[in-house]
């Protein structure tokens, strides 16, 4: 079975039978208090097989669909298992470092994981035309990658109680799988350095508020 939809096969599963065991929820989604007061690290993978509600697995899982064959293709079915998960966990530890004075945020999704494929594909491909849902214009992709660093920037620094939204680690997912294209695909990066660097603007705002301003974390 392609490895692409045995990811999205596992993962509706695990959150339509979470969508009737709310208590499934509770205990594996990504909550900062219960990973850093009981140590409960487990959620920083298993919140990534989780989703709210029927939409936000749907918006996921089509995502996924659309780009993963992208990053298949490039990097082989090994390349797209270690973006995913690498992803899903690498947005969750950036989400517990930005948080860890708020231990009521908690999220669920795989949105950490779907960022990394999503940017991983247009690190090899930045002028790939990306339609947003319910709106037919195309938008490019290294216009959508700065509009989505911009978004997930100026959320994931005014956290909202109740969100479920993982904002901190779609940015940690979607830098992830930026990170890797580029070193697997050095050529290619150089090749796209431009593209690369205007939607990478919103990280080096981050990085400015983060370690000169130390306004989050």
């Amino acid at each position: 079975m392609n490895i692409l939809i045995l990811f999205i096969i596992i993962t509706a599963i695990i959150s339509f039978v979470a969508f009737n065991n709310h208590g499934i929820t509770e205990k594996y989604k990504f909550s900062v208090g219960a990973i850093l007061g009981r140590k409960e690290y487990i959620r920083l993978l298993s919140s990534g097989f989780l989703h709210a509600d029927i939409m936000h697995l749907v918006f996921n899982m089509l995502t996924l669909y659309f780009f993963g064959p992208i990053v298949i293709q490039t990097f082989g079915n090994l390349g797209f298992t270690i973006v995913y998960l690498g992803s899903i966990l690498l947005g969750n530890f950036l989400s517990l470092y930005i948080y860890q004075k708020q231990p009521w945020y908690s999220a669920v999704g795989a949105s950490g994981g779907v960022s990394g494929i999503l940017f991983a594909s247009i690190a090899m491909i930045p002028d790939i035309d990306i339609y947003i849902f319910f709106i037919p214009i195309p938008v490019k992709g290294y216009i959508f990658g700065l509009l989505y660093f911009g978004y997930s920037v100026y959320m994931m620094m005014n956290p909202r109680q109740h969100d479920n939204i993982g904002h901190a680690a779609h940015l940690g997912g979607a830098f992830f799988g930026l990170v890797y294209a580029v070193a697997v695909a050095p050529d290619a990066a150089i090749h796209n350095a431009l593209y690369l660097g205007i939607m990478s603007l919103p990280l080096i705002y981050l990085g400015y508020e983060i370690f000169v301003r130390k306004r989050i974390g």
